[in-house]
């Protein structure tokens, strides 16, 4: 007999659609494992323990929902269990992925996160396909950590590492992973290595659940103004960058449109600026130069989601400065891009 914890918490794949609108229902969870049982009748060796410590649209989470999600795996015996599956919405769906997979980087379990692109009872949802697979990842024993079952349209299915799940493609259903290397595809009933890891973790770091709520996220534009943000509620910034892992430096459009200005002002008051994403190489463009040059922090090697939620839990974890630094740099869930 093979037991999951099965934790729901809302999303899509516990929604329904009535009247024009999608919400969580409270007893939809329950219809993903009635679904499976009258699709997937093979499966009646596999055991489920639910709980349901959340209910919400994913688009409205908050770091400390992270914790309480957190919490509730912790307060349940997880070696009672071949594996957790948690359901989950798709919109913040990576940055979960990437929380999660931080936190439990030292977890002998698989945790699956698996999400709907529609309500269960649309006739083009994937969330039972991805319940399956989730399943089927712990029945076979794949690996322990941190993944996601995902198949986008006309597609197999794809498992993700959860630390290096982007988000979700604009107006599209699709996910991918960074550089478009998902780790397993699954088939048949069966799993085929795509990426196989080829860093090896040499150390594990606990954690607790604990996810700083002030950390800034900016992402870059053409006429980005710095001066609609205020730095005094701020642990910390991270910047997203452009694919080139470049932002505007220049002042030749006023101070407030650059960042090498902006960082000026948050070395002023004493804030770190971080800025991901960002392939480490030999060569980077000038103007990348001359951000890192001013004293920006550049996380290398990572998706924006993992370095987010890094920092995230890096300062909610660590207080001086040398030991978030290190915990930034070492790679503790594969969240570094070889």
């Amino acid at each position: 007999m093979t037991n999951i914890l099965l934790v729901f918490t809302g999303g899509t794949i516990g929604s329904v659609a009535c009247n024009g609108a999608i919400d969580t229902a409270e007893k939809q969870g329950y219809k993903l494992l009635q679904l499976f049982d009258q699709t997937y009748p093979a499966t009646k060796s596999v055991n489920f323990t639910t709980i349901q410590p959340l209910q919400l649209l994913s688009e409205n989470l908050f770091p400390t929902v992270w914790e309480a999600l957190i919490q509730a795996i912790e307060a349940e015996d997880i070696s009672l269990y071949d594996g957790i599956i948690i359901t989950h919405g798709t919109d913040t769906l990576a940055f979960t992925a990437s929380a999660l997979g931080l936190y439990f980087n030292a977890v002998n379990t698989p945790i699956l996160l698996v999400s709907s692109d529609h309500p269960l009872d649309h006739p083009q949802a994937n969330g039972l396909t991805h319940f399956n697979c989730a399943v089927e990842f712990i029945r076979q024993k794949r690996a322990t950590g941190v993944f996601v079952p995902y198949k986008n349209p006309a597609a197999d299915i794809l498992v993700h590492l959860g630390t290096r799940l982007a988000s979700c493609l604009q107006l599209s259903g699709d996910f991918i992973s960074v550089q478009s290397k998902a780790y397993l595809k699954f088939a048949t009933g069966a799993f085929y290595q795509l990426n196989p890891l080829k860093t090896k973790i040499e150390s594990y770091i606990p954690l607790v659940p604990s996810f700083s709520a002030n950390i800034l996220l900016i992402r870059p534009y053409p006429g980005l103004d710095y001066s609609h943000f205020q730095l005094d509620r701020a642990d910390a910034v991270i910047h997203d960058l452009y694919h080139s892992g470049t932002a505007c430096s220049i002042a030749e459009w006023g101070e407030n449109h650059s960042l090498t200005a902006f960082i000026e002002q948050c070395n002023a008051q004493n804030v770190s600026l971080y800025m991901a994403p960002a392939i480490k190489n030999a060569d980077a463009y000038q103007s990348t130069r001359s951000l890192l040059d001013q004293g920006a922090k550049m996380i290398w090697n990572m998706s924006l989601e993992s370095a987010y939620a890094k920092l995230l839990l890096g300062y909610g974890n660590f207080t001086d400065e040398p030991a978030i630094e290190q915990f930034l740099e070492s790679d503790i869930a594969f969240e570094h891009i070889e």
